[in-house]
């Protein structure tokens, strides 16, 4: 498998790029090959650094940088040297399995749209996050940014994406969706949700079990948690701050797995759903461990062919 990897994506790029993907060579399977891409002299100059053997990566040479700053769709169609753009060049002509970065949110959302396509039948692609379960399990909850507002059948569809990630990566059978609410009842929340609900009720695609509440993110009532991507950002958002001040004050202990599950850098990243390809985005102030994490997610989300399960399961809504 060839995992393509955007080297000059992230704050620490490419000091922990190359790092990260020097940490996940060690842990892949031998014929798996992580092409680099980005600057080629800066990425040969960091393998020195690590006194990593070049044979291991391929290099693919990518001058242009898209900025954390930048307009994502302007400087995708205008920087077609950057090393995003190749890289989604790259997965479209099937010569990857898959493409993660760290980098612009928002290019590798447009990129995707744009190179690999969105499936058919998908009404707006999803970015999901990784929710940690006072159980010890692990569950996601989509949409975290890419969608601020959405329609009620887009929020149908994130609960048959998050879904299917959940029982195809995480192993986890007939998983649960939960609609994000402010009540349990159906008929509470605004016009969305409640429109939502009643899409959600009758369906035969995944096992809706209702509306579920701000205070049931992190118990096992649902493995997959639905909303738009504003609600679930701020959700994220404010459990990443909470875990710092806990750590600051050193106030987790190592043992605690349901408090370690909070650091992002165990996780690696996130997958955007609902595009035709392995597409896996990171934290922009992703770590070397966070970048290995992130190249063993998306060689995992690749193998499980997940696009395709999502292709097969939208040709019947």
């Amino acid at each position: 498998m060839r995992i393509g990897l955007d080297v000059m994506g992230g704050d620490y790029a490419p000091k922990a790029t190359v790092a990260g993907a020097v940490l996940a060579m060690k842990e892949l399977h031998r014929g798996s090959v992580i092409v680099l891409i980005g600057d080629k002299k800066k990425i040969q100059d960091e393998l020195k650094k690590l006194d990593a053997p070049h044979d291991k990566y391929e290099i693919v040479h990518a001058p242009d940088v898209i900025g954390m700053g930048e307009s994502p769709i302007k400087a995708f169609t205008q920087k077609p040297h950057s090393s995003i753009s190749i890289g989604f060049h790259l997965l479209a002509e099937k010569k990857i399995s898959a493409f993660s970065s760290a980098g612009n949110t928002g290019a590798m959302l447009v990129g995707s749209m744009y190179s690999i396509k969105t499936i058919p039948g998908v009404i707006r692609p999803g970015i999901t996050s990784v929710v940690p379960k006072e159980n010890g399990k692990m569950g996601v909850i989509l949409d975290v940014g890419a969608n601020a507002d959405c329609k009620p059948d887009v929020l149908y569809q994130f609960g048959i994406l998050g879904s299917l990630y959940v029982e195809n990566v995480f192993g986890i059978k007939h998983p649960k969706v939960g609609l994000m609410n402010l009540g349990e009842e159906g008929g509470k929340g605004n016009l969305v949700t409640q429109a939502a609900y009643e899409i959600m009720k009758s369906t035969k695609q995944f096992h809706f079990i209702g509306n579920i509440e701000g205070c049931d993110i992190f118990n096992h009532k649902a493995d997959v948690i639905v909303c738009e991507g504003f609600t679930g950002n701020v959700i994220i958002k404010q459990a990443e701050s909470i875990y710092k001040i806990l750590s600051k004050r050193h106030m987790i202990n190592s043992t605690d797995t349901f408090f370690q599950n909070f650091n992002y850098e165990f996780h690696g990243g996130s997958p955007i759903l609902g595009v035709n390809g392995a597409v896996i985005v990171g934290h922009g102030i992703s770590s070397e461990l966070a970048i290995k994490n992130m190249v063993l997610l998306s060689k995992n989300v690749a193998e499980t062919k997940l696009a395709e399960k999502i292709k097969n399961a939208f040709e019947y809504v």
